[in-house]
């Protein structure tokens, strides 16, 4: 079973910066790509970014594209988020997500493994 937790959610004001991090409890962490999606208020859940297995690959929503930078730490278990030039549209709730397969996925039935989510709040 593999579990996910993310942390590091907050207030922020506009053009500020945040790093969301999500632990993960598996036993071959470098198994699994790992993303980060994020829900707004009415809105279906939409994809942010995606690492590779070794991070050496990743990619991007165009919305996030030069603010963003997912990453992770192998050694660590975790994946990262960092968050910069925040805009108050970034305002959602954070998902990190798991994947075992190696197909570059932004769709999230194709993830088998969810974080319960962290708010970030973007003021203007």
């Amino acid at each position: 079973q593999v579990q996910l937790v993310e942390s590091g959610g907050g207030l922020v004001q506009a053009g500020g910066s945040l790093r969301l991090s999500c632990a993960v409890s598996a036993r071959t962490f470098s198994a699994y790509a790992m993303a980060w999606f994020r829900q707004a208020p009415g809105k279906e859940r939409a994809f942010v970014a995606r690492i590779s297995g070794t991070g050496r690959t990743t990619y991007y929503a165009d919305s996030v594209s030069g603010r963003f930078t997912i990453s992770r730490d192998n050694a660590k278990n975790t994946v990262y988020l960092q968050m910069n030039s925040l805009k108050p549209e970034d305002t959602a709730v954070y998902y990190c997500a798991a994947d075992s397969a190696v197909v570059k996925h932004t769709t999230v039935s194709d993830y088998d493994y969810w974080g319960q989510g962290t708010q970030v709040t973007v003021s203007s």
